[in-house]
């Protein structure tokens, strides 16, 4: 007797999305489309497809070896700007499933948000910045949006990866109105799907929680002091000790990070249901119309973020460990901007005749923020026969 198989095609697998999301879903038989028409995948949706582009681009590739918080290359155990982008992929697929929305499309926008992250971290996006702010300034989520539309160059019909205008559109928003007013034509809706919501929220999580503990595991937090002073780390410690008692020193931390996240990721899926409850929406285009997203903390919980937040400034991203070593990183960028403005033929070909196109500050820019901390260090010491890495890393 032969066995039936059941093949599930592209058209199976969005009917399925409409028998098992929620209406107000971002449904991949609804997408805008692309920039550029290309054939249906056969056994894929188009969010499934964006998602596979983004893991396969060499933007991807690159955070590897791109600082979070320490300087890549301080230690085995110690986060990089790509495990992050891993751990904020995974916390916004559960938060999408429980709220019946389209983990592909979460989980898609949730890997790219930090493609367009520069060098050393946080300090190195500011000094970019600086760097540009007669030319265009410099912000890593519209990176982000530049290397998928332009920058990447893998097919032989157009530039970029050709993502769906769902994807762009959550990476175009995923960061506050207030700080960034300004959008881009044809992203101007007042909020953002769901989808990008939940990623938005879950890159908050993963890195207040995850920088928690690659700072205990570097020895520049300690247990006690966050149990008197953060109200979710004592509740927490004090949760875990109840259910488990007295546990190893690592095993302890681990689960109490643990709880931590799950906590939040609760706080976010009630919240956040209530919220859609109460605003009565019944399609993705109706979020889109929302004066304020709907995907959002409790307000305690909100108050004892911030808290969180202010201690690791003091105490963990201003501790002279890792501001030195990020501090000096900063200024080997600034010194390979300033040389190549005056030594345009030491920069690479496609970035000179990118810089026929964009000019030469964005087209250094572009190539400066694309370099992983490793290989800028190199270039620091090509263009100037010395090197600050073993400085760098202590």
């Amino acid at each position: 007797m032969l066995t039936r198989t059941m093949l599930f095609n592209d058209q199976t697998l969005e009917q399925r999305e409409r028998s098992t999301l929620a209406p107000y879903a971002q449904f991949s038989s609804d997408t805008r489309g692309r920039v550029h028409p290309e054939s249906r995948p056969a056994w894929r949706t188009a969010y499934q497809r964006d998602r596979d582009r983004v893991i396969h681009s060499r933007a991807f590739r690159r955070l590897e070896y791109k600082t979070q918080v320490f300087l890549n290359g301080t230690g085995d155990h110690l986060r990089t700007r790509l495990t992050h982008t891993m751990e904020v992929a995974a916390i916004s697929r559960n938060i999408a499933r429980a709220l019946g929305l389209n983990e592909d499309l979460t989980e898609t926008i949730a890997l790219a948000h930090d493609l367009g992250h520069a060098p050393f971290g946080h300090k190195g996006e500011v000094a970019l910045n600086r760097l540009m702010k007669d030319h265009g300034g410099f912000e890593h989520n519209r990176q982000s949006l530049r290397i998928v539309e332009d920058l990447e160059q893998k097919y032989p019909g157009f530039a970029g990866l050709n993502l769906t205008w769902e994807v762009r559109e959550g990476l175009d928003k995923h960061f506050s109105r207030v700080a960034h007013p300004s959008r881009r034509a044809g992203f101007d809706a007042r909020s953002s799907s769901l989808e990008a919501q939940v990623a938005n929220l879950a890159d908050e999580i993963a890195y207040y929680s995850h920088d928690l503990d690659d700072g205990l595991e570097a020895g520049l937090l300690n247990e006690k002091d966050l149990c008197k002073q953060i109200r979710v780390w004592a509740d927490a410690s004090r949760s875990v000790r109840k259910e488990h008692g007295k546990l190893p020193d690592e095993c302890r931390r681990y689960f109490v990070i643990r709880c931590l996240i799950d906590t939040q990721v609760h706080d976010v899926v009630n919240t956040t249901d209530a919220r859609i409850r109460a605003s009565g929406v019944q399609s993705a285009d109706d979020v889109r119309l929302q004066p304020k997203a709907l995907v959002q903390y409790s307000l305690e919980r909100r108050r004892s973020n911030l808290e969180l937040r202010k201690y690791l400034y003091r105490n963990l991203y201003y501790n002279p460990e890792v501001h030195g070593p990020n501090r000096r990183a900063v200024r080997m960028l600034k010194e390979l901007f300033t040389f190549f403005l005056k030594h345009p033929d030491r920069i690479g070909e496609h970035s000179r005749q990118r810089a026929l196109k964009i000019g030469w500050h964005r087209a250094i820019c572009d190539y400066l923020s694309g370099m992983t901390d490793r290989y800028a260090i190199q270039e620091h010491e090509r263009c100037f026969g010395s090197s600050d890495g073993p400085s760098l890393l202590g």
